[in-house]
């Protein structure tokens, strides 16, 4: 059936324009009740339960399905009902443009309240629909609605309806349901004494006049870690003169949650602030404690030269929340039987949130999972209601879903619709799968990888060829034959983006039968892959290079230290350790002369756990060791990239996948050169060239660890390296590797990018077909916003798992003293690394309820004076390290100064027996 409208528009430019809209109106949908006679075979898609089998309801006792309104749906779908009963509901609602359901909008009506009506009209066919099925048939509809006007009016028609909360409370069997329920609005549930702390965040559509204006910027709230006072807001659009923006005190936060999009006005240049360098960590039980906070604000503003202030605003607005589900715990109230209590969650730069729950006393001491709802102008803290119960705190299995979670790592299995794109078992090479390629199989080609490695992703060989040059191949695995352009392999691929390695698991990007099996490049079998073959002379210079899809046979699969005791051998003399010399040979050449064209050689202090081999306990803890095999390796990784770099960008200038590194700020360089400068030595940081030539010189006979402290700083003072479309970019340099072009060919087992640079060299070689994503800018610059995101999320994923197994570590080993290093002094702490164990901690020299000690910080040293002792970065200390639990939301590693002996600050040595889990014993306030 066809409804149409007819009507006149006048034009801008003054003519008439007709306007035909028609309506399409179909009587062949189904109900989607299995058995429905009427409907017959109608129905398409999924189908309702043929006999609901939720919980008893003490308000509708019989057999019902639940139709509910949109707002509901929005809010509440996630939390209060498994999803597939939602599902069953929403998938088999009536289209609009069905015959029986389909409502105009009456004269005078505006759309909100057509849209009511045409949910209640749906409802009620349901239940009358639903009659006709059998005489002894009692399924009902029951309307979900929070709107009070749209439920009367059900009820008026008859139409069974009732709020989420009342239907939720009915659930007796699940009590427990009612905890996660949304609050409906930021005005329900407001603290009764109704003190006003904010200022009202203006609306949407003064936000952007204001921002059209100039009047105030947009950009992305980044809370602090160390401060929760303060926060820095990055703003977006490249011509921004004030990049950055600091946020001070809680009013000025005025109630931004991290990575919220946010509206700032910046504050007249008399009211700027300097980056504080005070550790705040928000420790008040009372929510409702805002004087203290003015207190603890004022120890932020402490007077400094005029070139350190920044530019600071004040937050009058939200653009656009990101609020997601937090991972933590519940901070229990102090009042007896109060079912308001504070959630505290693991991530340090998210406020507490107030909800209310029944279930306290089973969730005390267990990770639990909580959603924001709103955030009351005169609350300290957010509202929000609990969603689900990870598991008891300190437990391996629950510590690593949080830390999964709070990263946004995607670690479920990999679903059916995935897996039916993997091969058939038994795999093995076709005549189909040699078309275009090479058969490389009578190479001498081995792997070289750490202990313990399943995803090979590469394979190296050397020989000399008949002319005395030398023929030298890397050989990677060809993932890009397995995973095919948009199949659900492909999108799962793309989404995960990167294999996430922790201490003791990995969450592979593909499936494990092609990461540990068909792609990885094992030894004495035949594996599909990517060569890329260059010609060299003995001084490692490039005459020919070749790229060709092939099929190798590895000849060894070898550890970093079984490379090495070969190559050092003098007994062995095989083919394979003759490749493996060869190799190295050249790697050094090749070092060597991207270190001249002033690529950095920077470190970071790397960890490796020796587990037990039962418990899977860490029982030892050390850094790990680098060979020159580790370094061979990586010269030829290099070498490989920045090949293929070119090779793509000389095909696709507009659409090739490729990584830089942007050059620093001069300002990020500040405490490397400060630091330096306190040891009487000169960094210069102009070019990549001049800093990596300082870096080598600053050398102290006395100190020999300074170097290695000094190339640890810098790396903190570095850039994040990005993927981008090369059509979207101008600056392609790689500042680090002091390389004019590069990108990701060598990993395609863990890394999405790789898969797509495979992709754009297999179509530039005549190995493979294109395919319009490929050469979609546009599509390839999203990709490489996703990349980016989950690299720097399993970074820091894999950081916190080292941190968690270094808990437990001290957890098992007890009260330790070792040597340590200044790497920061703030002003009232500094901030350590202890070599024998990679680890940094932070020292506090200020604590609750105790008189303060006298603290001089100063900034253009830099130094912080103790009483009367005065420490510089570098200085070597001598600190102890425990595991502090007195604080179950944040169990840390805590360190406390021994040496050098202050009075009333330093711990003596004899303090072994401390007991650090009962709080009235504490000496020092201490944590990372």
């Amino acid at each position: 059936m066809l409804k149409s409208k007819t009507f006149l528009k006048k034009t801008r430019a003054g003519g008439v324009m007709k306007i035909v809209r028609e309506h399409y109106l179909r009587d062949d949908i189904g109900c989607g009740a299995p058995g429905c006679a009427a409907c017959g075979g109608a129905h398409e898609g999924p189908a309702l339960e043929p006999q609901p089998q939720d919980p008893a309801s003490s308000l509708c006792p019989q057999p019902h399905y639940l139709l509910p309104d949109t707002n509901v749906l929005l809010h509440q779908i996630v939390n209060a009902w498994r999803l597939g009963t939602w599902a069953s509901v929403a998938s088999s609602l009536r289209l609009p443009g069905s015959l029986e359901t389909y409502v105009e909008q009456e004269q005078g009506e505006n759309a909100n309240d057509r849209n009511d009506r045409a949910i209640r009209v749906a409802a009620k066919w349901y239940n009358e629909h639903l009659k006709k099925m059998s005489a002894d048939n009692h399924l009902q509809v029951i309307f979900i609605t929070n709107d009070r006007k749209n439920k009367e009016k059900a009820v008026e028609e008859g139409i069974p309806a009732f709020t989420c909360e009342e239907y939720v409370k009915s659930l007796t069997a699940n009590p427990e349901l009612i905890d996660r329920l949304a609050c409906l609005s930021e005005e329900v549930n407001e603290i009764e004494s109704g003190k006003i702390i904010f200022s009202e965040h203006l609306p949407l559509s003064k936000l952007q006049q204001g921002i059209k204006s100039g009047t105030y910027l947009q950009g992305t709230f980044r809370a602090s870690r160390e401060n929760y006072l303060e926060a820095t807001v990055w703003i977006h659009g490249d011509n921004e003169e004030n990049k950055e923006i600091i946020l001070q005190g809680l009013k000025h936060l005025n109630r931004a949650v991290h990575e919220d999009i946010v509206a700032v006005e910046l504050l007249p240049k008399s009211q700027w602030v300097a980056p504080s360098s005070v550790v705040l960590q928000d420790e008040g039980q009372n929510e409702e404690d805002v004087d203290k906070e003015e207190e603890r604000e004022r120890m932020l503003k402490t007077a400094v030269s005029e070139k350190m202030l920044k530019p600071t605003g004040r937050v009058v607005g939200i653009i656009k929340r990101n609020w997601r589900p937090y991972c933590g715990m519940l901070s229990k109230s102090d009042i007896k039987e109060s079912r308001r209590h504070l959630f505290t969650p693991a991530d340090k730069r998210i406020p507490r949130i107030r909800i209310e729950t029944r279930q306290a006393s089973t969730l005390e001491g267990r990770r639990i999972i909580v959603a924001i709802d709103g955030w009351p102008r005169n609350s300290r803290y957010p509202n929000g209601h609990f969603v689900r119960n990870l598991g008891d705190v300190g437990e391996k299995e629950t510590e690593t879903e949080v830390l999964l979670l709070e990263h946004d790592v995607p670690h479920q299995p990999f679903s059916q619709a995935v897996l039916s794109f993997l091969p058939k078992m038994p795999w093995s090479i076709t005549e189909k799968d040699m078309k275009n390629r090479e058969d490389l199989r009578h190479l001498c080609i081995c792997s070289v990888d750490p202990p313990g490695c399943t995803d090979i992703d590469d394979a190296l060989h050397c020989r000399e060829l008949e002319n005395g040059n030398l023929e030298v191949g890397v050989h990677i695995a060809d993932v890009s034959h397995f995973i095919r352009p948009g199949n659900a392999l492909d999108q799962e691929s793309a989404r995960r983006g990167t294999t996430v390695y922790l201490c003791e698991k990995r969450i592979d990007m593909v499936p494990e039968l092609l990461s540990s099996n068909l792609c990885s490049l094992k030894c004495d079998v035949d594996r599909l892959a990517f060569s890329c073959i260059w010609e060299m002379n003995h001084n490692a210079e490039i005459l020919k290079t070749k790229f060709t899809k092939s099929v190798i046979n590895s000849k060894a699969s070898l550890t970093y230290a079984e490379a090495q005791l070969r190559i050092d051998s003098a007994n062995m003399n095989d083919d394979i350790t003759t490749s493996l010399r060869g190799l190295n040979k050249l790697a050094k050449i090749l070092k060597k002369r991207r270190i001249e064209k002033g690529a950095l050689t920077l470190s970071s202090p790397e960890v490796r756990f020796h587990m037990d081999s039962e418990t899977h306990d860490p029982i030892d803890l050390q850094t790990k060791e680098l060979r020159e095999t580790n370094s061979m390796v990586e010269e030829f990784m290099l070498l490989a990239n920045i090949s293929v770099a070119k090779k793509i960008h000389e095909e696709f200038s507009e659409h090739a996948l490729l990584r830089k590194h942007p050059a620093p700020p001069p300002s990020n360089y500040e405490i490397l050169v400060k630091a330096a400068r306190s040891r009487n030595l000169e960094i210069k940081t102009d070019t990549a060239k001049s800093l990596a030539e300082s870096l080598d010189r600053a050398e102290s006979p006395t100190f020999p660890y300074l170097n290695t402290l000094l190339r640890i700083l810098a790396t903190r003072c570095m850039m994040q390296a990005v993927y981008f479309c090369s059509g979207m970019d101008n600056d392609f340099h790689h500042y680090g590797l002091a390389s004019p072009i590069y990108t990701h060919f060598t990993s395609p087992i863990r890394r999405y990018a790789d898969v797509i640079v495979h992709r754009l060299l297999a179509v530039a070689v005549g190995a493979d077909c294109t395919y319009p994503e490929l050469t979609d800018k546009h599509k390839l610059a999203d990709i490489c916003k996703n990349l980016n995101f989950r690299h720097k999320m399993a970074q820091y994923a894999q950081r916190a798992s080292v941190a968690f197994h270094t808990q437990l570590f001290f957890k098992s080993k007890g009260i330790v003293s070792e040597e340590a290093y200044i790497l920061f002094v703030r002003k009232n702490a500094i901030v350590v690394l202890i070599p024998k164990y990679g680890l940094e901690g932070t020292v506090f020299f200020e604590e609750k309820d105790k008189p303060n000690p006298r603290l001089i910080y100063d900034d253009e040293i830099p130094s912080l004076k103790i009483e009367d002792t005065v420490f510089h970065v570098f200085d070597k200390v001598k600190v102890k390290i425990m595991l502090d639990s007195s604080n179950l939301q944040h169990q840390k590693i805590r360190m406390s100064l021994v040496e050098p002996q202050i009075p009333g600050i330093s711990i003596p040595t004899d303090t072994s027996s401390t007991d650090l889990n009962g709080p009235e014993k504490k000496k020092i306030k201490l944590g990372k």
